[in-house]
């Protein structure tokens, strides 16, 4: 129980830091601000929660864990509830905070979103950058990795990840940060839902299978 109040939490706080960085403060600290927030958010829960759960705090990283062998398929499902759950409430503080679901940070794509890229340009983004997030993570974390430095890998390369794809989805890496938003201000950010779940979910596994299959291995 204590594994899932810490996902349940560090997902929670990730949705209210870097979405709220995105909606609270997205004009006066820009791109860069922004995916230094999610990265940061990243790194504190890391170090704070990491010890208890592993500070998954990703539908995504808790599929690619399992799939390297790391955690059985109903402690995985156990962490996917209690991540949207987070996910869901960090939305809500936010939505109390700003007053208005009009924007929570949700992501997106297509005319009127940011660079408006297309639905393939999406795709391709959330999967390539979910499986290259996915193998920083189980490599970070790993037996033969440095002790004490994975929090900030795992951090430094999420906000990485944010300075390249903003425009592109707003990125999401992440099912459950996509889906707190997108429940409460509903609408095309609900419609497009459904790749933010997809995608990530496709990169974590190809990320945690090859770890599974000794295609990466130290």
């Amino acid at each position: 129980m204590n594994k899932l109040i810490a996902e349940f939490i560090g997902t929670a706080v990730l949705v209210l830091i870097g979405c709220g960085a995105a909606v609270l403060g997205g004009e006066h600290i820009g791109q860069v601000g922004i995916a230094l927030a999610f990265g940061l958010a990243i790194v504190a829960m890391a170090y704070g929660i990491g010890p208890i759960s592993g500070c998954h705090i990703n539908p995504a990283v808790s599929l690619g864990v399992h799939l390297a062998g790391r955690m059985s398929l109903t402690e995985m499902v156990q962490y996917w509830v209690a991540q949207f759950a987070g996910a869901l409430v960090g939305a809500l503080i936010l939505l109390a905070i700003v007053g208005s679901n009009a924007s929570l940070g949700q992501n997106g794509w297509g005319p009127g979103y940011l660079g408006e890229y297309a639905l393939q340009a999406a795709l391709l983004f959330e999967i390539v950058f979910t499986a290259i997030f996915v193998v920083v993570i189980l490599g970070s974390t790993g037996e033969k990795a440095a002790p004490g430095f994975a929090g900030l890998a795992i951090g430094l390369t999420l906000a990485a990840i944010h300075l390249v794809g903003i425009q592109v989805t707003g990125v999401s890496v992440n099912p459950a940060r996509s889906f707190g938003p997108a429940v409460l201000v509903g609408g095309t950010a609900l419609a497009q839902l459904w790749l933010f779940i997809v995608a990530p979910l496709v990169g974590g596994a190809l990320g945690g299978l090859l770890y599974r299959f000794n295609i990466l291995k130290a």
